[in-house]
């Protein structure tokens, strides 16, 4: 493209005439800087599907992984990939290439990777103490649990037991106390366990629950106790039959 200047005093000055060539191309090109310095041209966010696929070997502890993924592509998208070979979410991988951390923003090919390279995949050491500690929790969970149902099936018993005083006692039959007596401390040994039990969310609402069943059960051996002690004992008396001792016989006496 030929461009002309104009000199200062207004008139086309055919010296200053340049011949330049079209840049336009040029000042469409984006740039980067690498992280090693290197100021590179921006990829374009398109795959270019001409690259060459690479078939990669991926270590991962005692397993090995066979991925293969366009040159061209990022090791966040490499993890990606990953995710759906060992489960780790990508913000969880550490992906390793010659001994050296790689970002997610960084090219394979860049990297110096060719097809049958090898990469190290490593877990994040926090997401490894953060699944630990999830783990314990939900050990301790299972357990509280198994206690939580251990307990209510211990009043399921006991509370039939209570029903079954109480049908005696309406029938009018006394209970002996130290039957009554008995069966609170059984309940109150199950009132105990519940408060050992640290608990939230759903959990705290089944202690709750059988807590209340417990205390609803003394409650009831409390106002049956009340109720036998009125009840009258039934004396049970035993009609005896009087006999008359027989009159004394008139004996003949022969000389």
């Amino acid at each position: 493209m030929i461009k002309k200047r104009l000199s200062f005093n207004g008139k086309l000055n055919e010296n200053s005439t340049t011949t330049t060539t079209s840049t336009s191309k040029e000042e469409d090109i984006e740039w980067e800087m690498r992280p090693g310095g290197m100021l590179v041209q921006k990829r374009c966010q398109k795959t270019d599907f001409s690259a060459p696929i690479l078939r990669l070997r991926v270590a991962y502890g005692a397993l090995r992984y066979g991925i293969s993924i366009n040159s061209q592509a990022t090791f966040g998208e490499l993890k990606k990939l990953l995710t759906a070979e060992t489960g780790l979410e990508p913000p969880e991988q550490i992906v390793l290439y010659r001994g050296k951390e790689r970002g997610n923003g960084e090219y394979l090919d860049m990297c110096g990777l060719k097809d049958r390279s090898k990469v190290v995949l490593m877990e994040d050491p926090a997401n490894k103490e953060k699944r630990f500690v999830e783990m314990r929790r939900n050990a301790k969970i299972q357990s509280a649990h198994r206690v939580i149902s251990d307990v209510a099936m211990e009043v399921d018993k006991l509370a039939d037991q209570v029903s079954a005083i109480d049908k005696s006692i309406a029938k009018g039959s006394t209970v002996p106390e130290v039957q009554m007596t008995t069966l609170i401390e059984m309940l109150m040994r199950q009132a105990i366990k519940l408060d050992s039990i640290p608990t939230d969310g759903d959990l705290s609402a089944q202690k709750s629950l059988q807590a209340k069943r417990v205390q609803k059960c003394v409650e009831n051996l409390d106002v049956l106790k009340i109720s036998n002690a009125r009840v009258k004992p039934v004396v049970v008396t035993t009609k005896w039959e009087t006999f008359d001792p027989p009159t004394t016989a008139q004996w003949e006496f022969f000389d």
